[in-house]
């Protein structure tokens, strides 16, 4: 269950950072509203999954994959650049939390 608490996080966390760039760029008051609502409920979720997960697994996984897909997103729908470098980069973050989650001790709670 806390693998699920965490997947949840992490969407609701993509979900507040997508919201604070439309409220950056529309101004409308909604995106902000939605953006303190996706960031709390994803605090809530990464707290309920660090009941039963190492803080280091945990915070890596919520902060790399929501790095990953807040990156892939802003590329894909807010026409952000991303270079070689930039690449390279987002893969290893994405290879650090599959070996972190796969092959480290600290996975094993």
């Amino acid at each position: 269950m806390a693998h699920i608490y965490l997947a949840f996080a992490i969407f609701f966390e993509v979900l507040g950072t997508i919201s604070l760039k439309w409220s950056a760029t529309t101004g409308e008051n909604i995106y902000g509203a939605l953006t303190a609502a996706a960031y709390a409920a994803s605090f809530y979720l990464l707290w309920l999954s660090l009941k039963h997960l190492p803080l280091g697994l945990a915070y890596a996984t919520w902060s790399g994959v929501g790095i990953a897909m807040t990156s892939l997103i802003g590329v894909l729908f807010f026409y952000e650049k991303i270079d070689l470098t930039g690449i390279i980069g987002l893969t290893f973050i994405l290879i650090g939390i599959i070996l972190i989650n796969i092959f480290s001790t600290m996975a094993n709670h």
